[in-house]
């Protein structure tokens, strides 16, 4: 049985507001999960029934403050236990959905992390995960917030899913060990430039090929800090096919329909992961 996946590739610049995009993305998911106009372009993976309900809704990396924007991220943080978070979960139990807060600047008494919260249909957090390779090149990321030291798999409607943010999906090793804990999925949130899209593009890829799991990674558009995002959130199966793909300069809603069965036929038929020596 498939579920239709949605990811949510929001603009996101540095002219607006915090508490602006907040207000703006939960009217968007709400509107989404209830199955009302939405007023944004729809870019859908081909055969897909658009009258079907969004189950696994996906929102982008640090999307309340920017994922590039290093003073908003330590202006603007917000706690796990607070009342945007817990909006979300509302929205998640109201609809029975499966909802992927994307990221947050999550802080925890002195320290800050990247902390992407996933919410089952029943508003509860199934799972947190704070982002373990932080950005140092030319972003603030890695000097002001916290590495996190946990892998995440999690149960979800699209099987086990593998939590990761961003700049992980250039380490393959935390791919590895997800796989080791059970993952037939990845889902990567993210605020990646256009200047490096197309190694966003085959990263996706190449995790997926990897692994033989679904990869679902969800970007932004926008200009943060004068640094243009790049899209093209996309939907890729275990054999490494593109299902769809967001163009790089459009605020859109992305769907496809994952199918956990296509994970274990898939590894049947090319049965490569039995043959690994490390």
């Amino acid at each position: 049985m498939s579920t239709r996946v949605g990811l949510l590739q929001l603009q996101v610049d540095s002219a607006d507001g915090v508490d602006q995009r907040i207000d703006r993305a939960m009217s968007l998911v709400e509107k989404i999960l209830a199955g009302a106009n939405v007023e944004l372009p729809v870019v859908a993976a081909e055969g897909t029934d658009l009258s079907a309900s969004v189950e696994f809704l996906v929102l982008p990396e640090l999307w309340t403050v920017g994922a590039l924007d290093s003073e908003a991220m330590l202006a603007a943080p917000l706690s796990i236990d607070g009342s945007v978070v817990k909006a979300f979960a509302e929205l998640a139990a109201k609809y029975s959905v499966w909802l992927h807060l994307g990221s947050i600047p999550e802080v925890d008494g002195d320290q800050r992390f990247n902390t992407s919260i996933v919410f089952g249909p029943d508003g509860v957090i199934a799972a947190t995960y704070r982002k373990i390779h932080l950005f140092g090149f030319d972003s603030g990321e890695a000097a002001m917030l916290t590495s996190g030291t946990q892998i995440v798999c999690v149960p979800t409607a699209i099987g086990a899913t593998g939590l990761s943010t961003c700049y992980d999906v250039r380490f393959p090793e935390l791919y590895r060990q997800q796989l080791d804990a059970g993952a037939e999925s990845f889902v990567i949130p993210a605020g990646w430039p256009l200047a490096r899209i197309e190694h966003w593009r085959t990263l996706l890829k190449s995790r997926s090929i990897e692994n033989l799991a679904w990869t679902l990674g969800c970007n932004q558009v926008g200009t943060q800090a004068g640094v243009v995002l790049g899209g093209a959130s996309a939907v890729v199966n275990p054999w490494g096919e593109v299902l769809v793909e967001a163009p790089a300069d459009q605020e859109c809603l992305v769907l496809a329909d994952v199918d956990v069965e296509l994970v274990h036929a898939t590894r049947s038929r090319f049965p490569v992961l039995r043959d690994r020596k490390l």
